[in-house]
């Protein structure tokens, strides 16, 4: 019985670290492309052309918010900036979905792991979730609660006025790319925990979790039809993902590879698209915005979002089925069954952007040194989640060194 348990533990580590290694690259590349374009494009710029509501400001929020952070965290935090400022509610929560869908990293991931219908599905699903996210402001007109919130924000500081280079000025410039490689440290300081938890508890779930628990769980998932069952289950599912993820502290990137192991396992595409746009509605984010705006509002948001995302997941599976272009789940190569390590592309992916990422580091430490006025990305102040990540973090660090270690012994 323990010679299983040794047996699965280390299995269950070799797959969480063959999950990083598999998206190393991509993380990489992302997130210098992320960095560029955030050093690039000032925020203050995207804050003053907004607006307050109707189709021009929800298109500019939503091309910000593309080209802005995908940390759900930061995004929360420039979302009550750019809601603070005067922007309407259906503009920023098209910044703030935009800036953790539709992000050039996170489609990488999904596209090593997933595949491209999900890719697809992650993009035109998250252009999906906002148009129906702004459809449902117009119908509710939460007038009396925007106000409210707004009132709880109080005034906006007042800030001083910045000058600002042209983008061929900054990316010829030392200064600039001290810049995007301190955005570009920032970004992964976001997101570590994240991945982290999220990597380790997959290889957790792919080593541990027998297939009965998700069939059990998402209903219709495993059988012959799991690609395509009928559309009560696919509800379910869809339902389902939300509320799985509800309660993790897991953002996006860090939900990649879990999402995978639950498509391996059978769960449809809705319900696996329903669990990655999830990242808005777990449990952190819930509390910070009831901080920021209050908890009558954090409620509505909550809502607004559960029902978008359920929507869009639903038009998104039924779209590629119509068209015969859902993925087959027993594409999904079982992890166990995965040759993380050899030599191959990854390898010399991994390589290159290993070196990029050193050089990125150089530049951060150069910018470090002159000064440390740049701020870093809010948290929201919510200390508990802190303290309960570091805690997670650190067992975390430690199943992973026990799993490593445990075949020595």
């Amino acid at each position: 019985m323990m010679e299983e348990f040794f047996t699965s533990w280390n299995e269950a580590a070799m797959t969480s670290i063959g999950f990083f290694w598999m998206a190393l690259w991509a993380f990489v590349l992302g997130y210098i492309i992320s960095s560029l374009i955030q050093v690039l494009v000032t925020k203050e710029r995207m804050q003053r052309v907004m607006g307050k509501d109707g189709p021009r400001s929800v298109a500019l929020g939503t091309f910000f918010g593309f080209i802005s952070s995908s940390c759900s965290f930061a995004a929360l935090a420039t979302t009550r900036t750019i809601f603070h400022k005067g922007a309407g509610l259906a503009p920023a929560m098209a910044f703030m979905l935009a800036s953790t869908n539709l992000v050039i990293e996170l489609g990488m991931v999904i596209a090593v792991f997933l595949g491209w219908q999900f890719v697809v599905g992650e993009y035109v699903g998250g252009v999906l979730l906002i148009l129906i996210t702004w459809m449902l402001i117009r119908i509710t007109r939460p007038r009396r609660l925007e106000a409210q919130a707004r009132r709880k924000l109080g005034e906006p500081d007042e800030e001083g006025q910045q000058a600002n280079k042209t983008w061929k000025e900054k990316v010829t410039s030392l200064q600039g790319w001290k810049n995007i490689g301190q955005t570009y440290v920032m970004e992964w300081q976001m997101v570590w925990k994240d991945v982290l938890i999220g990597f380790t508890v997959a290889g957790i779930i792919s080593a541990f979790v027998p297939d009965v628990f998700f069939q059990t769980l998402f209903v219709g998932s495993g059988g012959e039809n799991s690609a395509n069952p009928g559309f009560l289950a696919v509800l379910a599912q869809t339902i389902v993902g939300p509320f799985a993820a509800f309660f993790t502290f897991i953002g996006s990137m860090g939900n990649i590879p879990l999402a995978a192991v639950l498509f391996g396992q059978g769960v449809t595409f809705a319900g696996v698209m329903a669990f990655i746009f999830s990242d808005l509605v777990v449990l952190p984010v819930l509390r910070i915005n009831a901080t920021y705006y209050g908890w009558r509002m954090a409620l509505y948001l909550l809502g607004l979002m559960l029902i978008g995302i359920v929507t869009a997941s639903l038009i998104m599976h039924y779209t590629l089925a119509f068209m015969g272009l859902l993925p087959d789940f027993s594409s999904v190569t079982a992890p166990s069954d995965r040759e993380f390590f050899k030599v191959n592309y990854q390898l010399f992916l991994n390589i290159i952007f290993a070196i990029l990422t050193a050089i990125m580091l150089w530049l951060w430490r150069l910018s470090k040194q002159e000064h440390h006025g740049h701020a870093s990305h809010d948290h929201g102040g919510t200390s508990m989640t802190d303290k309960v990540l570091k805690v997670l973090v650190g067992v975390a660090a430690l199943w992973l060194f026990g799993g490593l270690v445990v075949p020595l012994l």
